[in-house]
């Protein structure tokens, strides 16, 4: 099947050859057809399936043929609600991409940034809104934004905003919009939850499901080294350095633990980078620009902060610490082995995660192979203190053991601040 067999527009298919796309990936199949008909549609799909084109495309062809209100006073007309800052920024560049021979106006409204520009864009008039779901709350709540007219609502990424806490913030964002509108809902599983939000949401839906349920890319090769926690840094700085691969997407679970270990990758002479909640968004901007462009080796990222994010043929994913909860471990991996290409995901796993990698195996229905790891070719870090270094300090004398217990408490206050609660910001 191609393109030109779909029904899309004169303007839409020359966009899609300019992209260089030539044939249309399984969601793109199912889903645009049934878009074109006006149901609404649960749609499960992996990262990296092309599903952003599945609901971009027929969609911004609905809003041509639609009636517009007039230029400079219309009210959006369709919403797409995502999880995080980044994935607000590709789904609208995909919508300026593909409609680049039509005349829809699109706008991005998320945190981090000011809100002036936003509520200018939406006094001028826009047609698209893809918005995180708290900075759009804000703008609803101050009366900025008029969302009477939307005909069409999508929820990308279902599951990781029913992760991040969102969906009080959904039902809010719901309350608003006009009743009579088609509904799409995607999600990268069909977890319990996500069900139960569809059957509140969608009526009388086309179920798409074109990977099994938790399913990983068939493309990616799986690895585990077995690492205790203090060894891990200087494991993974030898492996980057004899890998020799020019992107790699490294996870930590906290924020504290991405810019720990950025900064002693960075010590053994590694180009790396950090993204996560608590970077302003010109700094996570910039650290995806320079990932792309080569410019830094490693980006160090925390669940949250990598959701969404589009990296062309990422060839390898690795696991710092391996998450808490197993089905983030096939988001994690999603960000490799995309559109036809191979990828490397590889897991370090200490000797109190193994009950992790056990519940990660039960979610992919597969063991994961664990390789041995030539460590005489490994260096220990330099921070590491000796064994008769720390028989010293044991035996440290009183007078300096109220000091040592100071820092102590310093540290596990900075790790304590990036905890769960903080984990689940509004992507304000």
């Amino acid at each position: 099947m191609s393109f030109d067999q779909l029904g899309l527009s004169a303007e839409l298919l020359r966009a899609v050859q300019e992209l260089g796309y030539t044939t249309p990936t399984p969601i793109q199949q199912r889903a645009i057809p049934s878009v074109f008909a006006g149901r609404d549609l649960l749609a499960a799909a992996q990262t990296g399936t092309g599903k952003t084109a599945a609901f971009a495309l027929p969609l911004l062809q609905h809003l041509t043929e639609e009636q517009p209100n007039p230029r400079g006073s219309r009210a959006p007309r369709l919403l797409v609600l995502v999880p995080t800052r980044e994935l607000a920024a590709q789904v609208g560049q995909s919508f300026d991409d593909f409609g680049r021979h039509l005349r829809q106006r699109t706008i991005l409204i998320f945190g981090g940034v000011s809100p002036r520009p936003q509520i200018d864009a939406l006094r001028q008039g826009v047609d698209i809104i893809v918005a995180t779901p708290g900075r759009l709350l804000d703008h609803i709540n101050e009366r900025v934004v008029d969302l009477t007219k939307i005909r069409h609502l999508v929820l990308d990424e279902a599951d990781r905003m029913l992760d991040m806490g969102f969906i009080r913030d959904i039902r809010r964002v719901l309350a608003v919009l006009p009743k009579q509108r088609q509904n799409l809902l995607f999600s990268a599983t069909f977890s319990d939850e996500i069900r139960t939000l569809a059957n509140g949401l969608l009526h009388d839906p086309l179920t798409v499901e074109v990977a099994a349920r938790n399913a990983p890319a068939e493309l990616i090769e799986h690895r585990v080294h077995l690492v205790e926690q203090g060894d891990k840094r200087a494991v993974l700085s030898h492996l980057l350095r004899e890998g020799a691969t020019p992107q790699t997407l490294v996870f930590t679970r906290t924020k504290h633990g991405a810019n720990r270990l950025a900064d002693q990758l960075a010590k053994d002479g590694i180009e790396c980078a950090a993204i996560h909640g608590n970077k302003s968004q010109n700094a996570r901007t910039k650290a995806l620009a320079d990932f792309k462009d080569y410019k830094v080796q490693v980006l160090v990222a925390t669940d949250i902060a990598a959701r969404g994010l589009d990296i062309s043929e990422l060839p390898q994913v690795v696991n710092y610490e391996l998450p808490h909860v197993p089905e983030d471990y096939v988001h994690r991996i999603g960000r490799t082995g995309r559109a036809g290409s191979t990828g490397q995901a590889l897991s370090l796993v200490s000797s109190d995660e193994k009950d992790r990698l056990k519940a990660i195996e039960r979610v992919l229905g597969r063991r994961i192979n664990v390789l041995p790891l030539d460590r005489s070719a490994i260096r220990v870090p330099v921070e590491r203190p000796p064994v008769h270094a720390q028989a010293t300090a044991t035996h440290a004398p009183r007078a300096a053991r109220p000091q040592q217990a100071q820092q102590q408490r310093g540290h596990g206050q900075a790790q304590g601040g990036h905890g769960r609660r903080g984990g689940r910001g509004r992507g304000r």
